[in-house]
């Protein structure tokens, strides 16, 4: 007997997420659920001649805090096969290898908003008469979903250019270079994107009871952290990362 709920709980942080999500497949329905505060959309997709269900939701605001909290309750309501979070955020790797819409995947998180706000004198990251002496953290995806992506990047089949490398993520919204420079490239040069959710949704799966979720983040480049920072790319990139999930669910993931 199968121990896992449902194949894939899926969440989201902003509408624009929700509802390419949302149109990846047809059918949702909300879930009736004791948690008032909280809602869940239910559907079903077929592979290999064998039905299986999805859940997802949208957390209230934005944030590790809430991704953490929603994440938590999903996986012991539903107990997932896998956790996953798709959406938008910023691509901060080398500019000439990435562009708007490009999936990124990442093999390892790490909170760059974990540290010490200090004197200018004490540390080499400086904001003005600030410093900063940063303690960062990091959590890992599981072995065989980064061999999983890693394969699909060549896969003539996928339609989506992926990244596989570090995300960083944190607290707050960057629209600065000062920031990336000082606070995520100082540290881990080849980190690929920047977020304010998904560290929260690895932490969780791997440290969650068993049935344990394998967890997935997919984010799409929709800016660049810097001046530039629009909404104009949001909706192009909300549906390369829900597009990359789908592929991944009806191809690439063993669900059984």
């Amino acid at each position: 007997m199968d121990e896992y709920g449902c194949a894939a709980v899926i969440l989201t942080a902003v509408e624009i997420e929700t509802q390419s999500i949302r149109n990846l497949f047809d059918g949702w329905k909300p879930v009736p659920s004791p948690d008032e505060g909280q809602s869940y959309y239910k559907t079903t997709f077929t592979r290999d001649g064998k039905e299986h269900t999805l859940i997802t939701a949208q957390q209230k605001v934005m944030g590790m805090t809430a991704a953490t909290l929603l994440a938590t309750k999903a996986v012991y309501t539903f107990k997932p096969r896998y956790l996953c979070m798709c959406g938008i955020a910023a691509g901060v790797g080398e500019e000439s290898k990435q562009m708007y819409g490009d999936v990124i995947v990442p093999d390892l998180i790490w909170d760059y908003s974990t540290g010490k706000f200090v004197g200018s004198d004490e540390s080499e990251i400086r904001f003005g008469d600030v410093g900063f002496l940063p303690r960062p953290v990091s959590v890992k995806i599981d072995p065989e979903l980064k061999e999983i992506v890693s394969s699909t990047q060549n896969d003539p089949e996928n339609e989506f250019h992926v990244h596989l490398g570090p995300m960083a993520c944190g607290s707050s919204v960057v629209a600065n270079a000062e920031v990336v420079e000082k606070r995520i490239r100082s540290l881990f040069p080849h980190t690929v994107g920047l977020d304010m959710e998904s560290y929260a949704i690895y932490y969780v799966a791997e440290s969650c009871p068993r049935p344990r979720p394998k967890a997935i983040v997919i984010k799409s480049i929709c800016d660049f952290a810097d001046s530039s920072k629009s909404d104009q790319y949001q909706k192009f990139a909300a549906y390369t990362s829900s597009g990359y999930l789908r592929y991944l669910l009806e191809n690439k993931l063993p669900l059984l």
